[in-house]
């Protein structure tokens, strides 16, 4: 099964990074609950819908690797897999 997110929606499949300390100890994920995730676009939709009814394109394309709110996003299952739905104002950046 695949899935075309609509409007402004972009599907993106969550990056797990350890994060280790200074000194070295592995910090469990719920150390740090506010900062934002990361993760790469695996489907994005057409764009927002205007006012004047026109589409502006979305600024980010598939296999982009961005940065977004942590609780922004909504997860769902495809294939047996957890992917998450974020509007594209929720993400904060694309990581070059």
């Amino acid at each position: 099964m695949q899935i075309k997110p609509l409007g402004d929606r972009v599907i993106i499949k969550a990056l797990e990074e350890e994060q280790i300390s200074k000194s070295g100890i592995v910090l469990p994920d719920t150390a740090d609950k506010e900062k934002p995730e990361q993760g790469e676009v695996i489907a994005a939709g057409p764009g927002k819908r205007l006012d004047n009814g026109e589409i502006a394109p979305l600024s980010v394309k598939v296999g982009d690797k961005v940065v977004f709110r942590k609780y922004s996003a909504d997860e769902i299952k495809i294939n047996d897999e957890e992917v998450l739905v974020v509007s594209e104002s929720d993400i904060v950046g694309i990581i070059e």
